[in-house]
This record gives structure tokens, C-alpha cells and sequence, in this order.
């Protein structure tokens, strides 16, 4: 039996929309797309019709069909927005009395809510958030509470400022992002661009414990490039760094050495 939920779904993915994007193009709301792609409502065939129309294709495939299966031709879906790598888009931000942006800061207990709630003003406003002058200019920003230790010595807690990448095609190979993907959520990665050999990105842990693995495009909600970060704890001193104190501490013994030398005269 079809499971016309995934279709929704898959058709939404496959022309680049957000649930928000696509809930404005069938005049519904964002709540409502959540709830046909998780099964936990139907749409009714008014809704059905508007979704058809919108991908040029008919409601008996949307709901007879595999539409995963199908080629273009066989969807007729010559539809209003190209088949590419989605470009993602800001759908909410807060600003003060003045019109300038704040920097949103997502905890790590907001992080599961994130996914459902990125793009409701209500659930955005409700988010702490802060300025720093250094960005102040040009760009949105967030901040996520990372966790876990696979980005060692970025530490669990610490607080990393993201700058919104607008288009797939921006991501640099070996740049460390925040990712808010479906099927792992928040996630602050160093990430290889392969979208167009494979439609995938390959996400590395700089904690080498940690595999490497690869996500499609599909997964992919938002993308931030890392900026800044903020940590309560201090790093601490490298390997050079002990060197250094121990030959400091060896000149201060030679040095205590002399002056007893000196009494001794």
C-alpha cells in the first residue's frame, strides 16, 4: 500500500522546498505538512488537488503511487522549481526596535524542538539571544550549544556561532559547519562538499575516535558556517606549551642554584 505521507514528503524534498515554503504554496499551515509527512493526519482532497497542481502531476498518483519510482516524465513534473540542490532560506529571524539582527542562540535542551520549530517566528522569538559587534555587518547568525566530544577540543557546551550559507554550492571543503539535518538534528561537523558528484556531504569528526560518515542533500534543513565560538573553559597547554614551562622551570632552577653559589662566596 502506498504511504501517501512519503509521497508528500519525497515530492517537497525533491523540488527544494521547506515544510514552510510548501505550506504557502498550498495556502496551509507549516504544522499541518509536519503532520501528513508523519502520518498523523491525512490531507483532505481540496489540499490533494492544490499539491497535484503545484507538481503538475495527478492526485491518483499521489496516492496510488511510489513516487520515488516514477521518472520526471512520469510525474509530469515539469513544475515552477527546478530540480537541483535546494537552496535553503531563512525563514525566521528576530530583530531589535532598530531592524538589526540579534544572534539566536539554540541550547542544547532546544536542539531536539529546533528541527520541528526553525522556521516558526513564534518558536525564534522565544530562543535567548545576544549581539556581538564583530557581527553586526552583512550575514544572519546563530549560535548552537554543541554536545558531545567528537570535535574535541571544541568541548560539550561550548556555544558556536554559525553564519547562514544560502546556496549548497557555498560550502567549503574541510570548513567546520553547524548542520541541522532530519535524521541526526544538530550536528557541528568539518564537512567535504560532493554534492555534484553524489548529492551528499561527508561529515568528519576532528576527534579521530569518531567515523567519518555521509549524508544526502535530502537530510539537509540548514546549513551555518562556523565562525566563532565561546567556551567557559580555557584550553589547555599543548605539548610546546609543557616544553616551554619545563625549560622555564629548569632556568629558574639553574638560576636559585646561582644565587646559592653567590651566598656561598
Amino acid at each position: 500500500m502506498v504511504a501517501i505521507n512519503e509521497n508528500i514528503r519525497f515530492l517537497r524534498k525533491k523540488y527544494g522546498l521547506t515544510q514552510g515554503q510548501f505550506a504557502e504554496e498550498i495556502g496551509i499551515k507549516r504544522s499541518l505538512v509536519g503532520a501528513y509527512e508523519e502520518g498523523r493526519a491525512e490531507p483532505r482532497l481540496a489540499n490533494l488537488s492544490r499539491m497535484a497542481e503545484l507538481f503538475e502531476t495527478s492526485v491518483d498518483t499521489l496516492i496510488n503511487q511510489d513516487v520515488s519510482k516514477l521518472t520526471d516524465m512520469e510525474l509530469k513534473s515539469h513544475a515552477k522549481f527546478k530540480l537541483a540542490p535546494p537552496k535553503m532560506k531563512i525563514l525566521s529571524i528576530t530583530v531589535d526596535d532598530n531592524d538589526k539582527e540579534y544572534i539566536d542562540l539554540v541550547p542544547q535542551k532546544a536542539a531536539a524542538g529546533y528541527l520541528n520549530g526553525y522556521s516558526d517566528p513564534e518558536y525564534i522569538e522565544e530562543l535567548p539571544k545576544f549581539r556581538l559587534p564583530q557581527f553586526n555587518g552583512h550575514g544572519t547568525y546563530r549560535a548552537f550549544e554543541v554536545s558531545g566530544d567528537s570535535m574535541l577540543p571544541i568541548e560539550s557546551g561550548t556555544i558556536v556561532i554559525g553564519q547562514y550559507v544560502e546556496s549548497v554550492a557555498d560550502i567549503k571543503s574541510g570548513k567546520t559547519y553547524i548542520l541541522v539535518t532530519e535524521s541526526e538534528g544538530v550536528v557541528y561537523k568539518r564537512v567535504f562538499n560532493y554534492i555534484e558528484e553524489k548529492q551528499k556531504l561527508f561529515l568528519v569528526s576532528d576527534n579521530k575516535t569518531f567515523t567519518p560518515y555521509e549524508i544526502h542533500m535530502d537530510d539537509v534543513v540548514e546549513i551555518w558556517e562556523s565562525k566563532a565560538f565561546i567556551s567557559a573553559k580555557f584550553p589547555e597547554p599543548g605539548a610546546e606549551d609543557n616544553l616551554t614551562l619545563e625549560r622555564l622551570a629548569t632556568i629558574v632552577l639553574d638560576l636559585q642554584k646561582e644565587v646559592i653559589k653567590l651566598k656561598g662566596n
